[in-house]
């Protein structure tokens, strides 16, 4: 069964679609099907903006989508300037690697204690096949720093002003094998709910062709 995995984004690509083909999945991206339509996103949390991706999606393609939308909170922030779920986006402008790193630097040194500001990412997951929906969402906690790495990847920005405790890192220097060791539980939790799903779904297709 072919899934669709609905992004452009280099980084998600590589994060998501690697280890879902390294598992099996017969996986194809909007950029394989040279897909290029904006979604109007406007769910009031990710979980929401994945589920109005995915069908929006689904219904261009007719095949299982799934779409992964992040929110950003931090810490002692007021309102007016919380990401939430607009993490590229000030204002009316979005905002390129370049800008983000420099917005988030300065929510770092205007909010933060000790060049510190603490957070948390939001990740929302929908899988739409047909009629049928399917959701999961999973709270990050991260911290950021007003100091920067040199190794900044494309797509991801912002992992090279987040640190990973216990290593004391900067997010984007993590090697494979401390990303899997570190934060690999998160990940996994959504290949899992993804997996799960996709299982689901090819046991209903089985079904309905036998009763046909």
């Amino acid at each position: 069964m072919k899934i669709l995995l609905a992004t452009t984004n280099d980084a998600k690509i590589k994060c998501y679609g690697t280890k879902l083909k390294e598992k099996g999945i017969d996986l194809v991206t909007l950029r394989d099907l040279n897909i290029d339509v904006d979604v109007d996103e406007t769910g009031k949390d990710p979980v929401e903006n994945a589920v109005i991706k995915a069908r929006a999606y689904y219904e261009i393609t007719h095949l299982p989508t799934i779409a992964i939308d992040d929110g950003l909170f931090f810490e002692n922030l007021p309102e007016e300037v919380q990401p939430g779920i607009h993490v590229r986006r000030v204002g009316e402008k979005r905002l390129n690697d370049s800008e983000m790193i420099e917005h988030y630097l300065g929510l770092v040194n205007q909010y933060g204690t000790d060049g510190k500001l603490n957070g948390y990412f939001l990740k929302g997951v929908a899988m739409v096949d047909g009629n049928d929906t399917y959701t999961f969402d999973f709270k990050s906690n991260r911290y950021f720093t007003n100091q920067q790495s040199s190794k900044v990847l494309k797509g991801y920005p912002l992992d090279s002003i987040q640190i990973v405790l216990p290593l004391n890192k900067f997010k984007s220097e993590l090697t494979r094998e401390e990303e899997e060791k570190t934060l690999g539980i998160e990940k996994e939790e959504i290949f899992g709910f993804i997996l799960k799903t996709i299982h689901e779904l090819e046991k209903k297709k089985k079904k309905e062709l036998v009763k046909s």
